[in-house]
């Protein structure tokens, strides 16, 4: 187990920079993921961190040891890669066994430790294929079983589950969850899939451009996205962006307008923001944080405004029904709303389809405000 400390970690391939002054701690036995889009420098810090890269500026420490210049074979690390990276003309056991064989260990402690491997990923009985004789489940175990049988301090995930189908990964990521559960390691994992790093992770690095956006759990890294990056990368689907202005009303009240909508902005959001009278804002609602009711021309439903709606103050007009997508326990509308589409989730007897038009009723306590240039939140908490 290890404690891993990036400090001021930058990377230039040639004028491109790929990872741009990031400092991280990452806890000993904690689960993080490194998150973004392809590009957005990930992979670059997960190799410095590995000793495969070396970084242009900045340092790399394990506990209280710098690390910067020790060569990956020193660093104590275990490393899983999108290929699986498997010898094809060895069996599984000798894959397994090669690290340990390449340092030395005894036969008969090998043997033992393979088996052990073996038996946390359920391949015992693979031992003797060859990895062109496994389905891509069966090798990423082994590859897996490869990287633990070594006893890392750290473990070091490059985007392991892209190359499965959606079922399997499905297992496997139930499978990576129980593993660093019994082995409470130093995970660090880098995916562009964020349902992924919901799953997973104790905490969530969010990368673009090779900067941190945010750092947090996954709870707060959804509920309380830092800006609009991170709200439309994270969730699925992605969080609907409006662009409005603020207003206030004689009685003091706050609302976001546009066209095509009013949405009345609860006090409590207000105090944390002290907004000037019409600033431009991107007003972000998730879809499961939307209540869909009949609007003017529709009998297809009876369903009302929510209890917590008080007026139409938070209700959008003038909306219409595009595209209908039922997913069994939950139905997906996407509705016009001004020059804008609107996903909402919603109960799969709702009866909406093309066309239909349609209120909306957003929940004013879970909105998100975001500054109109910058794309930064003016509602998280500090």
């Amino acid at each position: 187990m290890a404690r891993v400390r990036l400090k001021n970690l930058t990377k230039h391939f040639g004028d491109v920079v790929a990872v741009d002054d990031v400092t991280l701690d990452i806890a000993d036995r904690e689960f993080l993921t490194l998150l973004g889009p392809s590009g957005c420098g990930k992979t670059t810090l997960l190799n410095m961190i590995a000793g495969l890269e070396s970084p242009t500026a900045g340092e790399v420490w394990f506990d209280d040891r710098n690390v910067t210049a020790v060569p990956p074979e020193r660093r104590d690390i275990a490393m899983v890669f999108q290929t699986y990276a498997l010898y094809p003309h060895m069996s599984v056991f000798d894959n397994v066994a090669f690290g340990l064989k390449m340092r030395g260990v005894p036969a008969e402690d090998r043997k033992r430790l393979v088996l052990e491997a073996s038996k946390t990923m359920e391949i015992e009985h693979l031992l003797d294929r060859k990895p062109r004789a496994l389905s891509g489940g069966q090798r990423q175990r082994v590859a897996l079983a490869r990287a633990i049988v070594r006893d890392p301090g750290v473990f070091l995930l490059d985007e392991p589950l892209s190359n499965l189908d959606a079922q399997l990964r499905v297992v496997m990521r139930t499978e990576l969850k129980r593993l660093h559960g019994e082995l409470e390691m130093t995970f660090v994992y880098v995916t562009h899939d964020q349902a992924e790093s919901l799953i997973l992770s104790d905490r969530i690095v969010v990368m673009k451009d090779g900067q941190i956006q945010q750092i947090g759990t996954p709870e707060s890294i959804y509920d309380s996205p830092a800006n609009t990056f991170v709200a439309g990368f994270v969730g699925s689907p992605p969080i609907n962006l409006l662009n409005g202005t603020l207003e206030q009303s004689a009685g003091g009240a706050w609302r976001v307008v546009a066209e095509g909508y009013a949405c009345g902005v609860a006090a409590s959001m207000i105090e944390r923001m002290e907004p000037p009278e019409g600033q431009e804002v991107f007003l972000g609602v998730r879809a499961e944080d939307i209540e869909v009711g009949a609007g003017p021309t529709s009998d297809r439903s009876t369903s009302e405004a929510p209890d917590s709606v008080s007026d139409h103050s938070w209700s959008v007009a003038r909306a219409s029904v595009v595209v209908r997508e039922p997913m069994g326990s939950d139905l997906y509308l996407t509705v016009a709303v001004g020059g804008s589409n609107v996903k909402v989730r919603t109960r799969p007897d709702v009866r909406f389809d093309r066309g239909d038009s349609v209120n909306l009723f957003f929940d004013p306590e879970k909105l998100h405000l975001f500054d109109g240039e910058s794309g930064t939140s003016l509602t998280l908490d500090i």
